[in-house]
């Protein structure tokens, strides 16, 4: 959320911010304003009239008589119109709110225009891409093959973009997870297993809600199922005041993750690329306000993903993404896309955002600054490594002719054991 303040002083950047995201549909930044108007006029008379009360409460004490009688009938008539304008002013302020919940964040000044996905733009390609001497086949065929990937049955249990990962499959997919965990350890963030189900509040708080409600899986208590370890994680503070000197807090968390994959219809619909449940190491970051400290976090915390993608030896490339698809409350986000030889494609596994207060304003997350000044922390996230995903990844440019599929070194320790093959 946006500070009311901001948005008053810097109208033509919100209503830009607005446009550019492509969420002209969602919000009416000139109806909020004029509520906004109305708010600080209806406040004055309000501060008017709890002035007047209080001089008349005094001034009854120091007359008898009419004149007592008077100001009686002054303070009751007062009194009787301020309920009503704090009753208006209440209201006033239940509208702002309910708007203002809309506002997406301003993107940063770096970040390119774009309508759509067609707007991103590759910043970085790393790693070498493998040469076959055969035609790759895909993640789905190979799973199948080795008896590792299990989609019909899958299909059968759970509907729809469901699977099982089987004896090894299953295997490859925690060590992944594992190596991540312990990356992000040593490099010394606190590790959490999170909720899975969380209060309404928390998705608003992170942003998810009200723009992504469709995609959210939901329980009959109204609470929803997470689809990443962001909302648990950045949630962990809310409504707490922090301490300076206990900035920056470093949380990553595991956790499987829910997605309806609303309007991804027809997308994505073979292997197990694109599901409706899959595991994440997630890392979340709080830091002091600026700019510059999020936009240094963000490039660091970049870094520790490209990390795991370098430990198992996989290209990849970065993409900063444009206005138009990169989600109402990031101020800048990367992308992360890993190398998908069958498909001769580069594919989204990772997602790197800073929002500045936007989050820590509706989860109410302050730290004192040494001054005894209170502030609102500033919060980022990125995906370590999600899987079935890049396990899929993994299988697609590890595998050999045969049919087999080399483990990376990285994960030999984890697994005991050098290659999946049709007959192990």
């Amino acid at each position: 959320m946006l500070d009311i303040k901001y948005i008053r002083e810097n109208t033509e950047i919100v209503k830009k911010g607005v446009k550019d995201k492509q969420l002209e549909s969602t919000v009416d930044i000139e109806k909020l304003v004029k509520l906004d108007q109305k708010f600080l006029s209806l406040l004055k008379k309000v501060e008017a009239a709890r002035a007047a009360r209080n001089q008349l409460s005094d001034d009854v004490a120091k007359f008898e008589g009419a004149a007592r009688k008077s100001l009686i009938e002054k303070a009751t008539k007062t009194k009787e119109e301020l309920l009503v304008m704090e009753r208006d002013l209440r209201d006033l302020k239940e509208q702002i709110d309910a708007i203002a919940l809309w506002v997406p964040n301003p993107p940063a000044d770096d970040v390119p225009y774009g309508k759509d996905a067609s707007g991103n733009k590759v910043v970085k390609t790393v790693g070498k891409k493998r040469s076959f001497a055969f035609k790759p086949k895909d993640h789905l065929e190979l799973g199948a093959r080795l008896g590792i990937i299990d989609v019909e049955r899958g299909v059968k249990i759970g509907g729809f973009r469901s699977y099982f990962l089987v004896n090894q499959g299953a295997e490859l997919s925690q060590a992944i997870l594992r190596l991540a965990a312990d990356h992000m350890k040593k490099q010394g963030f606190d590790f959490y297993e999170v909720p899975w189900m969380v209060n309404r509040e928390y998705l608003i708080g992170t942003g998810y809600f009200p723009w992504g409600e469709e995609d959210h899986y939901k329980t009959q208590d109204d609470q929803g199922l997470i689809g990443t370890a962001e909302v648990s994680l950045t949630s962990y503070y809310a409504n707490e005041i922090l301490s300076e000197g206990d900035l920056p807090k470093k949380l990553a968390g595991i956790s499987p993750c829910f997605r309806r994959e609303v309007g991804s219809h027809g997308v994505d619909t073979k292997g197990v690329y694109r599901v409706h449940q899959f595991m994440k190491v997630e890392q979340v970051v709080l830091v002091a306000e600026g700019e510059e400290i999020s936009r240094e976090w963000h490039e660091k915390m970049l870094g520790y993903s490209e990390d795991i993608l370098k430990m198992l030896d996989l290209p990849y490339q970065v993409l900063l993404m444009c206005t138009g698809d990169m989600g109402a409350g990031q101020r800048k986000k990367y992308d992360i896309e890993t190398w998908f030889p069958a498909q001769e494609a580069y594919r989204e596994t990772h997602s790197d955002s800073y929002f500045l207060d936007f989050q820590a304003r509706r989860l109410n997350i302050r730290y004192k600054k040494k001054s005894g000044e209170l502030k609102f922390v500033s919060t980022l996230n990125n995906t370590v490594a999600a899987t079935p995903r890049l396990m899929a990844a993994v299988l697609e440019n590890y595998q050999r002719e045969d049919g087999s599929v080399e483990i990376p070194p990285v994960l030999r320790d984890y697994l005991g054991y050098a290659e999946i093959s049709p007959h192990s």
